[in-house]
């Protein structure tokens, strides 16, 4: 099977217990639970049975070991995580408001996730990988923006492919020099997977089918769009396929969109059909909800096949 891998920040995530407005007084919180964007996306690869590894940065502290040992023990490659001598876990305090939105509190980019970068480790794992999946959160360094073009060059070269989710909000696109580097990264990309409306960020076209007949008409050869309790579409040329979304009930909806890219991206790797991988990956998306804590929510093939008898 092709081996997957990604790059970008390892974090642990600390949840208050009860809903509010920020931290501004002494509350109870429950964590630290392994996280990071790239670190669940690899993470549900590894729980279906994929090749996979990571290139990543963790302290040299408890926060660094309880995802290495998560991820190891779920299956990934781990070889090229560096365990920094200095710098912390990178680490994100949430909390929901009565609305449903979030608050959090980060500190990744001055963390060992921020100094993540080139390794020998980090360049066996490449030149072994057959896909490279992008997320747009992780390209906060400089060091990290080159390793991850290279990497897609590298492995395009092999006839590999990559996978993009952005992964932003507006405001982090405008902010100077991002635009450009999602830019590069697009024209990188095989299958792109932005949630709703994320699509709209990189064209500027008015309709959900316009914009995706713009950026296919740019090299990309299939648009996966996540949209939540309304399901995912996916485009390709000459093609649409729409697939609904699960109801359940929502406990922490964290991590959704990573175990969905997760389990889309190993179906189509392994040659499903559109339907399939978006059954599936709606599937991985759902049961994702229902658990606390981001990475808590990736599932194993045989968990999906039971939550989808159960939905029949």
């Amino acid at each position: 099977m092709k081996k997957i891998i990604t790059i970008g920040e390892i974090l642990v995530e600390i949840m208050a217990t009860e809903p509010g407005d920020g931290f501004l007084e002494a509350i109870s919180l429950v964590g630290p639970f392994p996280s990071g964007a790239p670190a669940i996306f690899i993470d549900q690869v590894a729980k279906l049975g994929q090749p996979c590894g990571m290139i990543a940065c963790v302290g040299d502290d408890d926060f660094g070991r309880v995802n290495l040992d998560r991820l190891a023990g779920d299956g990934v490659d781990t070889s090229a995580i560096v365990t920094h001598p200095e710098l912390p876990t990178g680490s994100a305090f949430v909390r929901y408001r009565p609305d449903g939105s979030r608050h959090f509190v980060f500190n990744i980019r001055h963390s060992a996730a921020g100094a993540t970068g080139a390794t020998p480790e980090a360049e066996r794992l490449i030149e072994g990988a057959d896909h490279l999946h992008v997320m747009g959160s992780s390209l906060s360094t400089p060091a990290i923006v080159e390793l991850a073009l290279s990497a897609a060059d590298r492995i395009h070269a092999r006839g590999g492919s990559v996978s993009f989710d952005p992964n932003l909000r507006p405001s982090v696109l405008a902010t100077p020099g991002t635009r450009e580097t999602m830019d590069r990264v697009l024209a990188r990309t095989d299958l792109f997977l932005p949630s709703g409306p994320e699509l709209f960020l990189f064209s500027g076209a008015a309709t959900e089918g316009d914009a995706v007949a713009e950026l296919l008409g740019r090299g990309i050869r299939a648009i996966v769009v996540k949209d939540g309790a309304e399901g995912a579409r996916f485009h390709a040329e000459g093609a649409l396929v729409s697939a609904p979304a699960y109801p359940v009930e929502e406990i922490d909806p964290t991590g959704a969109g990573d175990t969905f890219a997760g389990t889309f991206v190993t179906l189509w790797l392994r040659g499903a059909t559109p339907a399939e991988a978006l059954r599936l990956a709606n599937a991985s998306g759902a049961l994702a909800v229902t658990r606390r804590g981001p990475m808590e929510g990736t599932s194993t093939r045989s968990e999906l096949d039971a939550f989808l008898g159960a939905h029949a």
